[in-house]
């Protein structure tokens, strides 16, 4: 007689999933904001030089994510996430040679390319390889990998920088993936569980019994293009990418403002991801009662209200209290965006449609550093871009409101 495994594969791929996101971080604008003032200095270069770089290697990562996509459905997750991050190692190496302007964009675009976009690209498309049932906290459990990661490397990388320079901080990250994660991910990753001989959630292959799922009501991308929703809440997917990235990339440079060093803004910056993780976490439960919409516009006052208390910080008390507000509306947006599009237009064709969203998130991202390094340079401070910047989450606030679920025509039925 043959026993059944006591304990499922897939789970280790939750792990491996949950390193690539960990390890996604030298792409992140986390991780990347701390080498910034360092460029500055030793370059000479102008703040609003080094933030357009930023944004347009960003915006032309987040065009070609497309043959990252292409590429797993045509030769596996695991022979893309090897390639990728062995990839990522060399482009962190060669960002410790970085010379001039070109040689930045250069590294810029493919930590982007490499870290944010295809470093969590493939976890987030294997896990529902390997889960149905149990998908939900199979991503929970695999995100704790991203939020750990924006927890670990501001601090890490502000330690390496002031002990021993930017270009060993980034040899040490582009050593440490190839160390580290390229053999977990050949010892561990497998596309399918089928290569295994088992079953999505190692259901029994007799055994997988989903109960019956009520009917929704999908919309089609073009069907969704012609409803006001389906344009504000691409407003409202943008602002937070780009007033997120904006800050984070500056906020060294902020937080030096008010007399907070280096240390400050990379504790700032892990204290957000802190709260942010469990937040998001319950804010599931609390979208099972209250509308998306009304959860989003509470996002929206939120961000209007640490923008304010960032305005008046000028000590580490304050500070601290901008971290916990920004990470707790940082939390709850998240899973507010993964949400609303399913929710509003069903799943059917979500695919499409997320894709419009994900490309408005990447252009929010690419745009987000450039005002605030054009106003430093311009008025020598942040204080008029982020007096500027309230308006975006009144904005925001005002498009949630004005976006109840549309009905379709044929049926009358909203999506709730």
């Amino acid at each position: 007689m043959q026993s059944k495994p006591t304990f499922f594969y897939g789970w280790y791929i939750v792990l491996v999933g949950g390193l690539s996101l960990f390890f996604s971080g030298p792409g992140q604008t986390y991780s990347n904001s701390v080498f910034i003032d360092s460029y500055i200095t030793d370059f000479a270069w102008e703040r609003s030089l080094v933030s357009g770089i930023y944004s347009g290697a960003t915006l032309a990562a987040g065009f070609l994510l497309f043959i990252a996509g292409t590429s797993i459905d045509r030769y596996g997750h695991r022979a893309v996430s090897l390639t990728v991050s062995i990839l990522l190692a060399a482009a962190c190496i060669w960002n410790s040679f970085v010379v001039s302007p070109w040689m930045l964009f250069v590294g810029f675009f493919l930590i982007r390319l490499l870290g944010q976009g295809s470093m969590t690209l493939v976890p987030n498309t294997l896990i529902p390889q390997w889960f149905a049932a149990k998908r939900g906290r199979a991503f929970s459990l695999m995100m704790i990998g991203g939020f750990a990661g924006s927890v670990v490397f501001p601090p890490l990388n502000a330690w390496l920088i002031t002990s021993f320079g930017w270009q060993t901080a980034w040899q040490v990250l582009g050593v440490s993936i190839l160390v580290i994660f390229v053999p977990a991910a050949f010892f561990l990753m497998k596309d399918k569980p089928a290569q295994l001989g088992l079953k999505p959630d190692g259901a029994d292959p007799d055994g997988i019994g989903s109960g019956s799922q009520a009917k929704e009501v999908s919309w089609t991308l073009k069907e969704a293009a012609r409803t006001r929703q389906f344009w504000l809440l691409l407003l409202c997917t943008g602002i937070p990418s780009m007033l997120n990235t904006g800050l984070t990339f500056h906020l060294v440079s902020i937080a030096g403002e008010a007399d907070l060093g280096i240390g400050t803004a990379a504790f700032i910056l892990s204290l957000m991801a802190a709260v942010g993780f469990p937040v998001k976490l319950a804010a599931g439960l609390i979208l099972e009662r209250v509308s998306v919409r009304y959860v989003f516009a509470f996002v929206f006052i939120g961000q209007f209200i640490f923008i304010a208390v960032l305005l008046m910080t000028g000590s580490f008390y304050m500070a601290v209290v901008f971290g916990l507000i920004w990470g707790f509306v940082g939390g709850l947006e998240r899973i507010c965006i993964s949400m609303v599009y399913p929710e509003y237009f069903g799943k059917t064709h979500l695919g499409s449609i997320k894709s419009i969203a994900t490309t408005v998130t990447v252009a929010g991202s690419a745009f987000g550093p450039l005002p605030f390094g054009i106003a430093f340079d311009l008025f020598g401070g942040y204080t008029e871009i982020l007096l500027i910047m309230l308006l975006f989450p009144a904005i925001g606030t005002a498009a949630c409101l004005l976006s109840p679920p549309p009905v379709k025509p044929d049926t009358g039925i909203a999506k709730t």
